[in-house]
């Protein structure tokens, strides 16, 4: 067994990116993916809709790999239950990198995607992730809340997924309300949520708030270059992430240089350009010692 470097020895943090097998065909697998990370001295959080990521992490990290996990709550996976929670933290291990616990990810809310993407496996073709969401009626649901206090006594972060923007915020209300330590906004500029770079702001002031700006949201068109660079010029813990693992989009080395090139580009300095790759997502993952 190797020891993998330490987060806080990384000089960015990918909290997104999509390894293989998943519900989609990916360019990398887990063991490839965390060895190029390790490379360019980066650390990946793993993520995966057809649920837990949390063992192939484990077993990344026996081999060194600067790797760590999460669990998307989609039905496939068993749904909002802290139970499926407890289970992925179980896989997950010794790790001081909290879990990701992604709310749904296929919510049955339509959107054509721009990406180019075939199926990971035929059974998915023939039986579909059916759709979950966090709310009925405009309430989050009682799952949802149990899973948001998870977040007060376990060592995770909860994302809200791909929830829409009134869900979004019920989901800030909530964590506000019930004292949630850390609530990720997961990559809301997707068309399936929608909130700009002034809606972030506000959403923002609530200091347990940390919000995600994806590479893949510019690079498909869903969001003007104006809006990037306001969220990773302004937002306070906003999180630079890559969103990426398609076999149609850039790879991590590439997507390691055009970032350079588009923080540049948008005036952003080191100070800021270190925390929105690196320091925040450090805060919103470490562990205490």
């Amino acid at each position: 067994m190797s020891h993998p470097r330490r987060l806080s020895e990384t000089d960015f943090i990918d909290v997104h990116y999509h390894a293989g097998p998943d519900a989609y065909l990916r360019r990398h697998g887990v063991m490839a993916a965390g060895r190029r990370y390790g490379q360019l001295n980066g650390w990946v959080v793993l993520k995966n809709h057809l649920g837990c990521s949390a063992s192939q992490a484990w077993e990344a990290r026996q081999e060194g790999l600067p790797v760590s996990g999460s669990v998307v709550l989609n039905e496939i996976a068993g749904g909002i239950d802290f139970r499926v929670v407890q289970r992925s933290l179980c896989h997950h291990g010794e790790s001081e990198a909290r879990l990701i616990v992604h709310l749904p990810t296929v919510t049955g809310r339509t959107h054509q995607s721009r990406l180019k993407r075939n199926s990971g496996h035929w059974i998915l073709d023939k039986y579909p992730i059916r759709p979950l969401t966090v709310s009925h009626e405009g309430k989050l649901s009682e799952q949802t809340l149990d899973v948001l206090r998870m977040a007060r006594d376990y060592p995770i972060v909860i994302s809200t997924g791909h929830s829409d923007a009134q869900e979004v915020r019920l989901l800030v209300d909530a964590a506000v309300r019930l004292d949630v330590p850390r609530l990720m906004l997961n990559q809301p500029a997707n068309p399936l949520t929608g909130l700009d770079a002034n809606a972030l702001l506000e959403l923002a002031q609530a200091p347990m708030v940390y919000t995600e700006q994806t590479a893949l949201t510019y690079l498909l068109g869903y969001q003007p270059w104006e809006d990037v660079s306001r969220v990773l010029c302004e937002v306070p813990r906003a999180l630079y992430s890559s969103d990426l693992g398609q076999t149609s989009q850039p790879d991590i080395e590439q997507w390691q240089v055009d970032s350079s090139l588009w923080f540049e580009k948008m005036g952003i300095g080191s100070e800021r350009a270190q925390q929105i790759s690196q320091g925040n997502a450090r805060k919103l993952l470490q562990q205490e010692p």
